[in-house]
């Protein structure tokens, strides 16, 4: 049966996402795409998609919304250890352990696909393009997983926001999601203190310094950094390690 339109505009940002990594084949695509579609699921904000501990059978690519990867410690203290964006894979190969090391969450409404570990393989094996595609998602996920370590241990609290800032929009660009050096924000401060690793007023505070120094705006649920480059400086960051740009 075709897709609809809206099928189609529903899983686009992962044939961006994906394509920048490895470009993929017509067929691969078609494939990848009837098997998203088949699986879509919705979640509401605040939603664990999988849980420490659970075991794992399936692959899941974010359509829309935001989610996260978290550890919790036992009396209830939480790190964010990545943000997963639309066109991205939460967790391509980890069926090839026996159960999930950290938990996924919704941070706001999203849209995501479930694809059995069967229907996956039987993807992957057929079309090395898709193949390919994916074991780059994961490497690219592990650098950024670096980086975010980097970012925890040695900058400090405004390099630390100000990278993330950047790293947020360059990752929303490949797949559509920003206009110019703007992107929605619809995390809370909690959630952006949650993966810097510091309290929501140190965040606050920090959110205000680079407010106050101009180069950048955050109001209505949305990010615009005012000159980029200068943020870049301030932070220290380089987006090689997304790979987002070929060449890099």
């Amino acid at each position: 049966m075709p897709l609809s339109t809206s099928d189609r505009s529903l899983v686009e940002p992962v044939f961006r996402r994906l394509n920048v990594l490895r470009p993929l084949s017509a067929e691969a695509r078609a494939s990848l795409e009837y098997a998203m579609v088949e699986g879509l699921q919705r979640a509401g904000p605040s939603e664990d998609v999988i849980s420490e501990g659970d075991p794992v059978d399936s692959v899941r690519v974010v359509l829309s919304g935001w989610l996260c990867r978290y550890k919790t410690l036992e009396d209830g203290r939480r790190q964010i250890v990545n943000f997963i964006f639309p066109g991205e894979t939460c967790d391509a190969h980890a069926f090839l352990l026996r159960v999930m090391d950290h938990s996924i969450a919704t941070m706001t409404p999203a849209v995501y696909a479930e694809i059995k570990r069967a229907r996956f393989e039987t993807l992957v094996a057929g079309n090395p393009t898709l193949s390919e595609a994916f074991w780059c998602e994961t490497l690219v996920n592990t650098a950024i997983q670096r980086e975010w370590v980097i970012n925890l241990g040695r900058r400090v609290a405004v390099e630390r926001v100000a990278h993330l800032f950047c790293e947020i929009v360059e990752r929303l660009r490949p797949v559509g999601m920003t206009d110019g050096n703007s992107c929605i924000m619809p995390v809370t401060q909690t959630d952006l203190a949650d993966a810097t690793g510091l309290s929501v007023v140190h965040l606050n505070r920090t959110v205000q310094e680079l407010r106050a120094s101009g180069l950048i705006v955050l109001r209505d649920r949305t990010l615009t950094i005012n000159d980029f480059d200068a943020l870049k400086e301030a932070a220290l960051f380089s987006p090689s390690y997304l790979h987002v740009y070929r060449g890099d």
